[in-house]
């Protein structure tokens, strides 16, 4: 792709020796050179389509990196990277060993804060504002970037509340795509709506009322105006908020009119924009669907049955009941405080609240599990999306400590299938009536069954089952990553290595447990959650509980590290989960 001026771009001093007139055409280089990279490696699209003009007006008018940027989130941050020294590499975004797909404060300096998780980024840049008042630097510049869904989340509302009672030297920029990954929700977007169709709202603007200077709402794909504007606010002291309106997916058309699909769309046509259909058919299907066609297929037989995700209508498969069941379906935004102690209230009153939420996301409610559901022992069921490791969206979104931080609460039942049914048959047993909260866990991506809406049957809470017998070793697995020792067992001496499938980590199958160490002398726990803390912890706390101090216990997971990004079976191998590995260690340990 030939470019003119995109390409003596390498840093934002050499953006700001461009004249004005000359940003539009580096902004339609820009968006070009996304979308070449993007439609081959793939990543996420719309996001920095829609933030083009801003990008290059926000390092156009303040002095990055000496000036602090925070992108919330980070899926529009694409522009950005490039902007600031990463043009050359950034067609190893996401990839193992490449750049991150969100800002990193270890990959650039540029990077004035990790972000990945929403609604961090006006905390933590009021906390960059402050910090450089009590140093005595008036004059460096705060700026905050943050989507109408993230605004609307809780935290977000708590760093607008502390600001507003600062003199910081602080700027939030409102990216108004009325998008987050799915279509954004709530009061606050119907109020944004009616602001941005200059409607009068009520007695007071809401920023105006929390003591910011507000300006807007402008286009955000005029870069004179923004530019304009953002030199003005440059002069403002004190908090200021200025509120821009944006096109996710801008530039590319298929993009904008399928703004969900194109928030991560797979590889694509660069012209044309349509997407490249996956050649491989008839596969398993996604966890996510199997979850989705059940939770519907129960909640039409059982008028009891609510399901509730925080944004992830889409990512989650709730968005099949939405479709269905309307009424008993509920998106409430990035909120996942909300969306579990909503299930609360919802369990109070005899309703079979369904909780979908990312692992990664539901440690943003942790309080909430335990304060508001587990303590009042209430029968959430939490559907625990994208557990394990996820692939190329990295630290931020691998969902590996969710069994280490649930198993230390009290009256939560922990269970995690094998395969898509196990998945059906634990929805179809809770919704059938529990007197305890129940987290179910799975992973991102396909299973192993093609046949998997099989007629449903209960599953005994905590009780594992026996899956191969063998004589010399026992291998105990929790969750998908058995398929893993399904497969081995072929490769491996016939009847040498027995393989329980646990199903629960708590509370654990103590019968079967003590039937396994009084067996085995070599004991080999396998999981895809953190090591410390998790499914091997619980087995190294039975054998100390009951004395078992003759038996040698091996445990494979992940290791006390954050994990980076790339593609999940290269992730596997650099941890040491991968099969070949795995096959390695056991036969090592067999006699």
């Amino acid at each position: 792709m030939k470019t003119t001026l995109l390409q003596h771009i390498n840093t934002p001093k050499d953006l700001r020796k461009l004249s004005k007139n000359q940003l539009p055409k580096v902004a339609k280089e820009l968006r070009e050179f996304i979308i070449d990279v993007v439609a081959t490696k793939e990543g996420h699209l719309g996001a920095s389509l829609g933030v083009v003009e801003l990008t290059i007006a926000i390092h156009y008018v303040f002095d990055t990196p000496n000036d602090l940027l925070i992108w919330d989130v980070g899926h529009q941050a694409y522009g950005h990277k490039i902007l600031t020294e990463r043009r050359t590499i950034f067609h190893t975004n996401r990839q193992l060993g490449g750049i991150s797909g969100f800002p990193n404060r270890k990959e650039s300096v540029y990077d004035a804060f990790g972000t990945g998780h929403s609604s961090t980024s006006i905390s933590a840049a009021l906390g960059m504002a402050i910090a450089s008042k009590i140093k005595g630097d008036f004059k460096k510049q705060h700026i905050a970037v943050i989507g109408d869904a993230s605004i609307a989340s809780g935290m977000a509302f708590e760093g607008l509340n502390h600001a507003g009672v600062t003199d910081a030297n602080l700027l939030i920029i409102l990216n108004d795509n009325t998008m987050g990954i799915d279509p954004s929700v709530g009061a606050l977007k119907k109020y944004f709506t009616k602001v941005k169709a200059g409607k009068k709202v009520r007695k007071n603007n809401i920023i105006e009322a929390l003591n910011f200077n507000y300006s807007g709402p402008i286009d955000g794909h005029n870069i004179n105006k923004i530019i304009t504007e953002l030199e003005r606010l440059k002069s403002v002291e004190g908090p200021k908020f200025l509120h821009i309106i944006t096109t996710k997916g801008k530039g590319l058309q298929k993009a904008e009119e399928d703004q969900v699909t194109y928030h991560a769309p797979g590889k694509f046509d660069k012209i044309t924009g349509e997407r490249i259909a996956n050649t491989i058919e008839n596969q398993p299907p996604k966890f996510q669907d199997v979850f989705g066609e059940t939770i519907v297929e129960l909640a039409k037989k059982n008028d009891k049955i609510v399901g509730i995700t925080p944004a992830m209508p889409t990512g989650s498969s709730l968005k099949l009941m939405l479709n269905d069941l309307p009424e008993r379906a509920f998106d409430v935004g990035i909120a996942e405080q909300h969306a579990v102690t909503l299930a609360a209230g919802m369990a109070t009153q005899s309703l079979i609240p369904f909780c979908a939420i990312y692992s990664t996301f539901l440690q943003r409610a942790y309080d909430q599990i335990i304060h508001d559901v587990a303590l009042q022992n209430l029968p959430v069921v939490f559907c625990i999306d994208r557990a394990g490791i996820v692939g190329e969206d990295g630290a931020t979104h691998h969902g590996v400590f969710d069994i280490a931080y649930l198993r230390c609460i009290p009256n939560l039942v922990i269970f995690a299938p094998l395969n898509e049914i196990e998945l059906r048959n634990i929805m179809y047993t809770a919704q059938l009536g529990i007197d305890f909260p129940l987290a179910i866990r799975y992973p991102r991506g396909r299973g192993t069954i093609f046949d998997w809406k099989q007629p449903f049957s209960t599953i005994e809470i905590g009780k594992g089952e026996v899956i191969s017998e063998g004589d010399k070793i026992a291998i105990l697995s929790i969750g998908t990553i058995g398929n893993t020792i399904i497969e081995l067992q072929k490769e491996l001496p016939s009847n040498k290595a027995a393989h329980y499938n646990m199903r629960f980590v708590k509370p654990l199958d103590e019968e079967l447990l003590h039937s396994i160490f009084k067996k085995f002398y070599t004991i080999i726990t396998i999981e895809d959650g953190a090591i410390i803390g998790g499914f091997g912890s619980a087995i190294l706390e039975f054998a100390s509980n009951h004395n078992y101090k003759n038996n040698s216990i091996k445990q494979l997971g992940i290791p006390d590290n954050f994990i980076e990004h790339g593609k999940i079976n290269e992730l596997f191998e650099s941890i040491h989960l991968s099969k070949e590995y795995i096959k390695k260690f056991i036969l090592q340990l067999l006699p």
